[in-house]
């Protein structure tokens, strides 16, 4: 797999060749995971079922065990991903942010990575 890496704020890297590029490794895998997660559902014009479904089971109230099955489902069904060996979710609802940490099995190694939805 060859996946172009992205910066810090999902952003594509560009001007330093080969280096723009994570290939064969875990983290291409992180980053596939993570752009899945950022991405809503309907929102890919190519194919609108691919995405999270953040505005039918995330958003809401009481809604923590749909979200935490909906962010499960849409790691494993990532491209590379073997399993999920570790997932915790803590809602703030002060910043009314969403920090997901999961380490999963890839098809290159184990990784781990922590999000803020």
């Amino acid at each position: 797999m060859r996946y172009r890496a992205l910066d810090e704020n999902l952003d594509m890297t560009f001007g330093r060749g080969s280096a723009n590029f994570l290939i064969n490794t875990p983290a291409a895998i992180a980053q596939l995971v993570q752009t899945n997660l950022a991405l809503f559902q309907g929102e890919w014009f190519l194919d609108v079922t691919t995405g999270m479904p953040w505005a039918t089971e995330v958003l809401g109230a009481n809604t923590q065990a749909t979200y935490d099955l909906a962010i499960r489902d849409c790691i494993l069904e990532t491209q590379g991903v073997t399993e999920i060996v570790s997932y915790s979710s803590t809602r703030n609802p002060v910043t009314r942010s969403l920090t997901v940490s999961v380490t999963i099995n890839t098809i290159y190694g184990q990784t781990t990575l922590t999000q803020v939805l």
